[in-house]
């Protein structure tokens, strides 16, 4: 069985265990509350490009199994490190990726991954009521992953357009931190203004009526994020945070 979402899902790694979601199965599953999210990078869709940008950065990269771009937060600069690790952390912001966590779309259900620490019987919310209906916690991921699915496809166009008029230009990112630490990140791509103002009329205008130009510009005002980011951890490093 395949379970799919994304571009930039790794649901195929070893450990993953998906199975149909439903009631007669998982009628005791409970999805634990407060979960700790380790990711340093996690995919986003258009309509979080403004929520997003209040906090980190905005950047491309490649899937590494499809080589296709998608547009991601950075939440941390390094695998495991999470700078970010709570709404309240991002300024209320709940990236839709991380609130779906361990759900998937297949076909015209929903799968999910028995095999992650949020699911147990124990403690958390219910996904199934006395009833073996839907819960109210597994209706709203039922609606997150709607606006996920929904939200990939239009951002997937946005992208296209992008890689169509060549405004995808690659940026290497070269920090120093107090306790000696020099981190250099590679894979990561922005949009070039520059390439941006040499389009022609017609097709600066096909950008603008589509909302192409506004998320081209929240993205690169959202670079400025990147020092914010970097003095937090300097400051963590440093134990002043």
């Amino acid at each position: 069985m395949s379970a799919s979402m994304t571009s930039s899902d790794t649901a195929a790694q070893s450990g993953t265990r998906f199975e149909m979601l439903n009631p007669q199965d998982h009628r005791k599953l409970r999805l634990a509350s407060g979960a700790k999210f380790d990711r340093h990078f996690v995919q986003i869709v258009a309509s979080e490009f403004t929520a997003a940008a209040a906090c980190c950065p905005i950047l491309l990269t490649k899937d590494s199994t499809t080589g296709n771009f998608y547009v991601g937060a950075m939440l941390g600069f390094k695998p495991g490190e999470c700078l970010l690790p709570s709404a309240s952390d991002r300024g209320g912001f709940q990236p839709l990726n991380l609130q779906r966590d361990g759900f998937f779309i297949s076909g015209q259900q929903i799968a999910i991954d028995v095999s992650n620490p949020r699911f147990n019987e124990l403690r958390g919310e219910s996904l199934f009521d006395e009833g073996e209906q839907p819960s109210a916690h597994l209706r709203h991921i039922q609606r997150v992953l709607g606006q996920l699915k929904e939200g990939l496809e239009s951002t997937d166009a946005f992208i296209g357009n992008l890689v169509k008029y060549k405004l995808v230009e690659q940026i290497d990112i070269a920090m120093n931190f107090d306790n000696g630490e020099r981190l250099e990140l590679k894979g990561l791509y922005t949009v070039s203004l520059d390439a941006l103002h040499a389009l022609p009329d017609h097709v600066a205008l096909e950008f603008f009526r589509r909302g192409d130009l506004q998320r081209i510009y929240i993205m690169n005002a959202s670079l400025t994020q990147i020092a914010v980011l970097a003095d937090k951890r300097n400051r963590l490093i440093l134990g002043s945070a």
